[in-house]
């Protein structure tokens, strides 16, 4: 879902917390709280528990990422953690300020969501000012389409239906074939000297995705590193490359394992440069991915599109 920023007559949230309940900004030490919050969440909605404390940190400390100006907590009159919400505004041009929001199953219908939707907006406004003269700037959330009362409080303030993403499951009861690659491409694992053509290879796969926004390529950079270096779970061998003649074509970037499901390898990015699209690099990146999963004991693999 997104909406547009508007002025505060037009579309402004206006609320505060039930009594006694409180809000001050995240801090490292909340990493438990949190995690144990999100996924009692996640678990009252589709009973998985996705949330770990790696991911969080790894969050939590991304070089642009501000936990006093970008995060919200709140907690109860009984000292428990009971919401949670963050904006991510953090590279130019600052046209789309990302919402991410939880509160606790027990906690609902007490304005709590309305008071952290208030303060989003409130901290996705300052993107106003640093965006182009001349931009459109926007908010944008997601909700499961199973939280209804998610939804409802997104559309009542405002913000409209624009896209729908899907998770795909397929269980490898046997073992899947290995990939054939096209003439003149090869695959192989990546390395860290790999790091800047990965990202710039990232960067063209997707540059025509729905809602992409080019960012400065250095921040960029230092995001993927700052994830690769800090993400106890990365594993090199997981991320695959395809090359022709020493150029980095196509990527499946892999974590061999989910919190939630430990027979589950996910495969997190999936894409090939536009020159060398229709040729079956994309099919050969993820039946490739496929094979060695299953081969490294995953019996399950995901992604999302």
């Amino acid at each position: 879902m997104a909406a547009s920023t508007q002025s505060p007559k037009e579309n402004h949230v206006a609320c505060t917390l039930p009594s006694g309940y409180v809000a001050r900004p995240a801090q490292r030490e909340d990493v438990p709280r949190a995690v144990a919050l999100f996924n009692t969440c996640s678990e009252h909605l589709t009973g998985e528990s996705p949330n770990s404390e790696n991911d969080l940190r790894v969050e939590w400390s991304a070089p642009a990422f501000d936990l006093t100006r970008d995060t919200r907590v709140v907690l109860s009159p009984d000292g428990h953690l009971v919401g949670y919400a963050e904006v991510w505004d953090t590279a130019p041009p600052h046209v789309v300020a990302y919402l991410w929001a939880r509160v606790h199953p027990d906690h609902r219908r007490q304005g709590i969501g309305s008071f952290l939707l208030a303060w989003q907006e409130a901290r996705a406004r300052q993107a106003v000012d640093k965006a182009p003269s001349h931009a459109r700037v926007v908010m944008r959330a997601g909700a499961l389409d199973r939280d209804r009362a998610s939804i409802q409080m997104l559309e009542g303030h405002g913000f409209t239906p624009v896209r729908q993403f899907f998770r795909m499951l397929l269980e490898m009861n046997a073992p899947p074939a290995d990939a054939v690659w096209p003439a003149g491409v090869t695959v192989r694992t990546f390395v860290r000297s790999d790091l800047e053509e990965t990202v710039r290879a990232t960067r063209d796969a997707f540059s025509d995705h729905w809602g992409h926004v080019d960012t400065p390529f250095d921040q960029e950079l230092e995001e993927m590193a700052h994830w690769i270096d800090t993400d106890e779970d990365f594993d090199p061998l997981f991320w695959y490359l395809a090359e022709t003649e020493g150029r980095i074509v196509g990527v499946a970037l892999c974590t061999p394992k989910r919190y939630e499901d430990p027979s589950l390898g996910w495969i997190h990015t999936l894409g090939v440069r536009r020159p060398w699209r229709r040729r079956g690099i994309a099919l050969a990146l993820l039946q490739h991915a496929m094979f060695h999963l299953y081969h490294r004991g995953k019996t399950r693999v995901g992604l999302g599109v």
